[in-house]
């Protein structure tokens, strides 16, 4: 029978002797250790002197295939791998070495020959889907491997030790307080395990203070909870006062049966555990898991009727202490293989580990959503990094968060299993930006960025050499916050300031947020606004208009100490009076937009200079080849510009503030394209 998964559990392992018999032979006496008595360790010792002895040729390969066995059950798939592999060389018979070499290599994380061996044996043997889900596992693994799921996974270095330490559950209605199994050092038995050669397993338990860290694991106080026999896999009840947890008993003729206990709690420690009579003796049961009304048990066991393997099975309380008949999950859970160490996260969902569900390798922790009652189904592989081609398993949730604590026997630990924590990435903002002269194009250095958000922090920088900054990582913290917003003013001398804003309301994912700010230089000549377009021969603001003078809108907002003067310009077709006229309506018309967006008009003097300031001269505008240039060339000088009169306006209401009016344009609608009448009048 498989060992299911040693991991230090002594749990739901059957057949386990602490006393040796007459031995017959080396081999008798290690197929005893190894298919009786589980005695892995022993066995693999056995049948290496077994392979001195025997001169037979197959008899010798079946043996290197049995130590192999060994290796597996006692989990030490490295060896494992090399002794499948030398049993195929050896030309043992039974085409499962091929398969195992596969599944050894998944856990090795060889997906690649993996894949290789699972398909040989598929070739082999056909009508064992065990191969096609093999090549399925070994194809998907290795992307899981390659694009691991958004999560942070490290050991959880404080609840670890060298030995085994595994099934975490939280004990305390705030969840900083924690039970775990372990077979370190200072365990309540003191015998030897000849299952994992270590010690039997207890129950420890650890509280996390309000720095994070966790204290140094004791044993789980209380009257018979840990005893010369292994202890593990526990869970306590919603309400915090019940705890349930397995037991794994030797016997004096070595027969080990394993059964669900209950203890209450009593102050800091547990009162006596009462066994919960679910099946027979001779079966397995074990890893209990509570739904969160605390009315389902849900298990592990072996016990006849499953599906194969080690399967999950639920009870139901009627009444208070007495459980129903046990009831599988049925085959949308179990398979063939192991499934073991249930939990049920407070919104219903179930998690569980198994061998038999298309894995990465050995165990991989599975989600089955809530169908019904006590039913769960559209099982999915939680994928890298919480599983790995190691054992995964024994996975608790922090409440419905995405965070928590499992086990696994991957690399990077302490000891042979170890407990590892898993959480979301932290949510990260970092807000960067260009400064640059709007003019020249050229970055700005040492232009002063400031920032002021709405939970009332403030930052200040400079722009470096090239025109960058960054509001990033700001000593253990950052500098842009959750659910904040931003308003960011960018200064520096002989020039307009701009402004900008940035929020992180309702933005659920890291971002790095990029701005480009281009500053207005101060010069003593005009500055050009972007193209305005009147109508021909009329003065009203159309929405293409209205566009481009949301470029002076804006600056005069970020700028409200400016006074300016605003020119407007004609082409020289036309009167030079009627051209000056125009040229003042369409001044007046642009400040008057601008006074109904909300600038003071007292920072505003329109100034109209008909074709007084031409930037084409007519005989330039004559040599153009053709009509469409010499039209594009009237209409460069039918611009508008304005010229800062004083830096230092005070707004009336408040002092340093512009009061801003946030509505639309409300300019007149667009005209039609004016008759050739009209055109012939202005030349």
């Amino acid at each position: 029978m498989k060992l299911l998964k040693v991991v230090g559990l002594s749990f739901l392992f059957c057949l386990f002797s602490l006393q040796g018999v007459a031995q017959k032979s080396y081999l008798e006496d290690a197929d005893k250790a190894l298919m009786q008595e589980e005695k892995y360790f022993e066995a693999i010792e056995l049948y290496k002197k077994a392979y001195v002895k025997e001169p037979a040729r197959d008899v010798k390969a079946q043996i290197i295939f049995k130590i192999a066995e060994a290796y597996r059950l006692s989990d030490q798939p490295l060896q494992a791998e090399v002794w499948y592999d030398k049993s195929i060389i050896a030309q043992y018979a039974d085409p499962t070495a091929k398969l195992r070499l596969g599944e050894m290599k998944m856990m090795n994380g060889k997906y690649d020959e993996a894949l290789v061996a699972y398909q040989k044996y598929a070739a082999e043997v056909p009508s064992d889907d065990r191969g096609k889900k093999g090549i399925e596992a070994a194809e998907q693994a290795q992307g899981w491997a390659d694009n691991p799921e958004a999560l942070i996974v490290e050991p959880a270095v404080f609840l670890n030790s060298e030995f085994y330490d595994y099934s975490p559950t939280f004990s305390d209605r705030k969840n900083d307080e924690m039970i775990f199994t372990s077979t370190r050092e200072g365990s309540t038995g003191s015998s030897t395990s000849e299952v994992t050669g270590g010690n039997f397993s207890d129950l420890y338990i650890t509280k996390r203070d309000k720095k994070g860290k966790w204290s140094e694991p004791v044993l789980v106080e209380g009257e018979g909870v840990n005893t010369e026999d292994s202890e593990g896999g526990a869970v306590v009840n919603s309400r915090r006062n019940t705890m349930y947890y397995t037991r794994c008993r030797v016997e004096k003729n070595g027969y080990m049966g394993c059964q669900i206990l209950s203890a209450k709690r009593q102050g800091i420690k547990f009162g006596t555990p009462e066994p919960i009579s679910i099946a027979s003796d001779s079966a397995v049961v074990g890893h209990p898991a509570l739904t969160p009304d605390d009315e389902i048990l849900v298990f592990a066991s072996d016990m006849d009727g499953g599906q194969g393997g080690k399967d999950l099975w639920y009870i139901r309380e009627e009444s208070r202490g007495k459980w129903s008949a046990p009831m599988n999950l049925g085959p949308e859970i179990n398979t063939s293989g192991d499934e073991m160490f249930p939990f049920i996260k407070p919104n219903g969902r179930l998690y569980f580990a198994s061998d038999g569900h298309i894995g990465m390798g050995g165990l991989d922790i599975f989600a089955a959503e809530k169908l019904g009652d006590a039913q769960w189904g559209n099982v999915q592989n939680m994928k890298a990094p919480i599983n790995s081609s190691a054992n995964d398993f024994g996975i608790t949730f922090d409440g419905n968060q995405n965070k928590g604590f499992f086990s696994s026997s991957r690399e990077g630990g302490r000891g042979k299993d170890d407990i590892w924590q898993f959480s979301e990435p932290p949510i990260l903002f970092v807000l960067k930006g260009l400064v640059k002269d709007l003019e020249t194009g050229q970055p700005l250095v040492a232009a002063n960025v400031k920032l002021i958000g709405t939970d009332g922090s403030s930052a200040e920088m400079q722009t470096a050499a090239d025109g960058t900054f960054e509001f990033g990582q700001n000593g253990d913290a950052y500098y842009i916050n959750k659910n904040t917003s931003y308003q960011l003013t960018v200064s520096k001398p002989s020039y307009l300031r701009a402004k900008g804003k940035e929020t992180t309301v309702n933005v659920e994912e890291s971002k790095i947020f990029a701005h480009l700010y281009d500053l207005q230089p101060i010069t003593e000549t005009p500055i050009k606004l972007p193209e305005i377009v009147y109508p021909f021969n009329k003065a009203n603001i159309t929405p293409r208009a209205a566009d481009s003078l949301e470029f002076l809108y804006k600056i005069l907002v970020d700028n409200p100490q400016l006074v300016i003067e605003l020119k407007a310009n004609t082409d020289s077709r036309g009167g030079d009076d009627y051209n000056l006229k125009l040229s003042q309506r369409r001044a007046d018309s642009a400040v008057g937009y601008l006074v109904r967006r909300g600038i003071d008009p007292a920072r505003m003097v329109p100034k109209g200079y008909g074709e007084t300031n031409l930037l084409i001269l007519d005989d330039v505008i004559a040599q153009l080849a053709s009509e469409e240039e010499r039209e594009a060339a009237h209409q460069a000088n039918r611009r508008t510009e304005f010229s800062i009169l004083s830096q230092d306006f005070v707004p009336p209401n408040q002092p340093g503030e512009e009061n801003q009016n946030e509505s639309g344009p409300t300019g007149d609608g667009e005209e039609a394209i004016p008759s050739e009448q009209e055109q012939d009048r202005e030349q």
